[in-house]
């Protein structure tokens, strides 16, 4: 039997500010939420792309009619689940996207934990606002989860809405009308002075780990580009490392960006890298520079261990290894510019190089105020000559 179509718009006061939303029932029963668009507060003339209650009722009655018609995209039931919504989109990321291989393991993680077993049986055009967010409410009610982690499964579950958009012709994605959680600010980044670097240098157990350590600070690479790191991109004559790959959770793999890089190499790293190239083994041009017992990757939880054990040696704070990374960056932005540290950390996104900005005060910041307000030294005005 078909129902009558029918809807409604109304405002609702989002984080960002006013916006129009739709409410409808399309022929088959099912109902639809649509944001229409931000809207229309102040007097006059509307700016471009905001709406006012007449425009966005204008805009619901052109759906209405399309519905009727019987030519709205996603009108018609596909048969899909969200469960086959997520086998595609976790195909398209990995096949089309060319996603990696640790990218796919988190994408498939975050929806056979948090989304599959509570929608995944449910047909995509039966996904609502009002189911989504029911299950925002729950995320996290077996095992306490923070605020940016359930903002992460958002993020990934409005992809993967997305991409059945395209796919089965849906009329909208409902994932990109439901607020995400209210995140709590960056906490500031803590990183060890120069000396602290030579400590823990200092404290390590070997002389592979003193290396690994002191080339971490000084080179900022991440914990899988140094095991990964083989002795022909060490190039000691243009005194530069070149990072060619990654090996996390035992996979090897493109650097993070996905680009190969060349970072300046310290005297000190150079000193430290020659004597490890000193060893009997394990010192040919496709050896690892920072090897196992046999020859191959190191363990990183290993690693990791020693690491701490380290810190603790050296009465250190107990800072993350990836501090070692932050460390170079927050020292480099004070004396390069800000491309040239995005280039030697491989960030794909400056905005990111950006954050070192706000924890490396330049040793000349306090004298540039202070000539700033500096009082004007006024030259006396000369006197004028009396008339004869």
């Amino acid at each position: 039997m078909e129902v009558p179509i029918s809807g409604h718009v109304y405002r609702h006061e989002g984080r960002k500010g006013p916006v129009w939303r739709a409410k409808y029932r399309l022929p088959d029963g099912r109902q639809a939420h649509r944001t229409i668009g931000p809207a229309w507060t102040e007097r006059g003339r509307p700016a471009a792309g905001t709406y006012t209650k007449r425009t966005a009722e204008a805009w619901l009655r052109d759906v209405l009619d399309e519905a009727r018609r019987g030519t709205l995209a996603g009108l018609n039931r596909t048969g899909a689940t969200i469960a086959d919504a997520a086998a595609e989109y976790l195909r398209f990321v990995e096949v089309d996207r060319q996603r990696k291989a640790s990218t796919i393991r988190d994408y498939k993680s975050v929806v056979d934990n948090h989304i599959l077993p509570t929608l995944g049986k449910l047909a995509i055009e039966d996904l609502t606002i009002e189911k989504l967010e029911r299950w925002q409410r729950q995320l996290g009610s077996e095992s306490p989860i923070s605020n940016r982690q359930k903002a992460k499964i958002i993020t990934i579950f409005h992809g993967l809405m997305e991409r059945a958009r395209r796919v089965w012709k849906l009329p909208s994605n409902p994932v990109r009308d439901l607020e995400k959680p209210r995140q709590a600010p960056a906490a500031g980044i803590d990183v060890f002075s120069a000396e602290e670097v030579h400590a823990l240098s200092r404290a390590a157990e070997d002389e592979q780990d003193a290396a690994i350590f002191l080339t971490a600070a000084f080179t900022g690479l991440r914990q899988g580009e140094l095991i990964a790191l083989r002795w022909r991109d060490v190039d000691f004559r243009g005194q530069h490392i070149r990072v060619r790959a990654s090996y996390t959770n035992q996979v090897l793999s493109t650097p993070k960006s996905g680009k190969v890089r060349a970072v300046p190499m310290a005297p000190a790293v150079a000193t430290a890298l020659a004597r490890l190239g000193t060893r009997d083994e394990f010192a040919g041009v496709d050896d690892l520079v920072f090897v196992g017992l046999l020859g191959q990757h190191l363990d990183a939880s290993a690693l990791l261990k020693r690491y701490k054990r380290a810190l603790t040696k050296a009465g250190l704070r107990p800072l993350r290894f990836h501090d070692l990374r932050h460390t170079f960056g927050t020292r480099m932005i004070a004396k390069a510019d800000i491309v040239r540290v995005q280039e030697w950390m491989g960030h794909a996104d400056i905005e990111t190089t950006r954050k070192y900005l706000h924890f490396a005060p330049r040793p000349d910041d306090a004298l540039l105020v202070a000539q700033a307000f500096a009082l004007d030294e006024v030259e006396p005005s000369p006197v004028p000559s009396p008339e004869p």
